[in-house]
């Protein structure tokens, strides 16, 4: 009888592992039983024309995840084919949020255009296979036999040139005698094929362009569609996972590394995108907001590239968490931005220091505190980790606090600073207000307050209880810095785009707020370095504007939440 509970316990509990394991995974574990591969080898292979965003970042941790996963290999490869886009700067900066994101591709890094001449060779194979053809429609023309949905497409008049005129013609395409859009060369598959991409899709074509890698040694190119498999099958990818729009290319996929004959060739499977709610990640849409002044370049925090949500302040173990709250299916669907900020807070709350730091301040003066008097008091970092230890903090006579924090005529349930009410200062005493001071114009310009030396924080000799306690810095010892509130770039009530096509920006996406004051602890800080202001949020030294002794700090997130994690 145990021994029939035991097997049944081990069957649920298999039953929960193959349950709890994404389709890839599945397909990936039945590929490996039936021997079809013997190992996993996975690759990111972006195209060098942008910085990367969001959405790639789950690719990146998808791919590298599974080759962890299966004790595999993981490759890190441009797909550099078409240099009319391509940049070097991107190629830096992609490498960069790659190795962020922890992906590690040890010494397996691989551009395309190292391959080139064993691409030409296939395609001069595929012609002497009779696979494939030089044809001298224009573009336009090709466009127009292909045909669509509704309509066959026809043969190109050029498509039954004998195997000698192609590979002569094909010599001459490589050797610079035509010019752009003279002559391509197309694969020999099915005009009559109901998916388009098979209907003598272009393999090559002539650009007399400079390469940033192999310079002006090629004057012809490889169609992605071509180059691509042939890439996984030099480098012995064992699965190419991409997104679903290469779902109906996936024939051409198949027919590109079975026609030229490689041993045990890749397999494509496709996943859906990480879409996110009201975001910019079209690089037309972001090369204009940068080159209009109104992004300052792609890492501007208010854009959900990877650069610039590492400048902004996020983690890798934040995006990590992300990708993996988003899951792993074949349906497309959109994600909240509010789950992303959800993946931060959860991520900072218990590694980040607690300090105190006031963004719109008002002067608080302690009239019966000592003048001249400075005291340190003992401030824990996170109350909710004590392993972060605790800090010594400046008080003094004069104090900076949030002018929110104080109302001469209160609301209801308003537990704050208001004449007659007594609250405590964090980590300090409780003070009573006695009453303000105020410009010609009728703006409160200092607070006055009297304390209870009884009262220090930590003495355990006070019985009495208030009902608010407020954050502060020592005026005498604070520190001026900068601080930005961001906002989404895009209107989200209005929609991200007007009629026109145009982005719908939001106004108030950025705020600038350069007369903040925090603890001087905070003045001597590294960039990237990030903390969470009492109440205000999570902030983060920016990494481009920030100077020694004089930090700007981003606002990654607030402390507020309208994400709720489904259980």
């Amino acid at each position: 009888m145990e021994k029939e509970k035991q097997i049944l316990e081990i069957e649920e509990n298999t039953e929960k592992e193959v349950v709890s394991k994404n389709f890839i995974e599945q397909e990936i574990e039945k590929d490996l039983s039936e021997g079809i591969y013997s190992h996993v080898h996975t690759r990111f292979p972006p195209e060098p024309n942008g910085y990367l965003h969001i959405g790639h970042a789950k690719s990146i941790l998808l791919n590298y995840g599974l080759a962890q996963e299966y004790g595999g290999r993981f490759n890190m490869r441009f797909d550099d084919t078409n240099p009319t886009k391509e940049k070097a700067e991107f190629v830096e900066s992609i490498l960069e949020d790659v190795k962020w994101l922890g992906a590690d591709f040890e010494d397996r890094l691989f551009f395309a255009s190292d391959y080139f001449q064993q691409m030409y060779e296939c395609a001069v194979f595929l012609i002497k296979k009779g696979k494939a053809f030089v044809c001298d429609l224009s573009a336009e023309e090709i466009r127009e036999y292909r045909g669509d949905f509704k309509t066959l497409g026809k043969e190109s008049p050029y498509r039954s040139r004998s195997v000698e005129e192609n590979l002569k013609l094909f010599e001459e395409m490589k050797n610079g005698v035509y010019p752009d859009g003279a002559k391509v060369l197309r694969a020999k598959i099915d005009m009559a094929s109901p998916n388009i991409n098979m209907r003598d899709p272009v393999l090559y074509r002539v650009a007399h362009m400079n390469h940033h890698n192999t310079g002006d040694k090629w004057c012809i190119y490889p169609m992605y569609d071509f180059a691509h498999p042939i890439e996984d099958a030099i480098e012995h990818i064992t699965h190419s996972i991409c997104t679903l729009e290469f779902e109906d290319h996936r024939p051409l996929y198949d027919w590109v590394v079975r026609e030229c004959e490689f041993d045990k060739p890749p397999r494509q499977i496709e996943f859906s995108k990480l879409y996110l709610t009201n975001v910019v990640t079209g690089k037309r849409y972001i090369k204009k907001l940068v080159e209009d002044g109104i992004v300052d370049g792609w890492d501007d925090p208010r854009l959900v590239s990877i650069a610039a949500l590492r400048r902004r302040g996020y983690t890798p173990e934040s995006i990590r968490m992300f990708v993996e709250l988003a899951g792993v299916s074949k349906a497309n669907s959109s994600a909240d931005y509010a789950m992303l900020e959800y993946c931060i807070r959860e991520d900072l709350k218990l590694k980040r220091a607690r300090m105190m730091a006031v963004l719109d301040p008002i002067k608080l003066v302690i009239d019966n505190y000592p003048e001249g008097q400075t005291e340190m008091l003992e401030v824990p970092n996170n109350l909710e980790n004590p392993e972060l230890g605790n800090r010594m903090v400046p008080f003094g006579r004069e104090l900076y606090i949030e002018r929110e924090d104080f109302m001469e005529e209160p609301p209801r349930k308003y537990f704050r600073l208001f004449p007659g009410n007594e609250v405590r200062l964090m980590s300090a005493y409780f003070v009573t207000c006695t009453g303000c001071e105020k410009d010609e114009q009728g703006n409160v310009t200092v607070v006055h307050v009297t304390y209870d030396p009884a009262t220090k924080s930590g003495s355990g000799f006070c019985e009495r209880k208030v009902k608010g306690t407020i954050h502060w810095v020592a005026a005498e010892t604070a520190k001026r810095v900068t601080c930005r509130l961001y906002e989404n770039i895009v209107d989200e009530e209005k929609g991200k785009l007007n009629e026109d096509g145009s982005l719908n920006l939001n106004p108030n996406s950025l705020r600038v707020l350069d007369h903040c004051y925090v603890e001087p602890a905070l003045a001597e800080t590294d960039v990237y370095d990030s903390f969470q202001f009492v109440r205000n949020g999570f902030f983060c030294v920016d990494c481009k504007d920030s100077e020694p002794g004089a930090p700007v700090f981003n606002r990654i997130v607030s402390l507020k939440s309208s994400f709720k994690i489904q259980k």
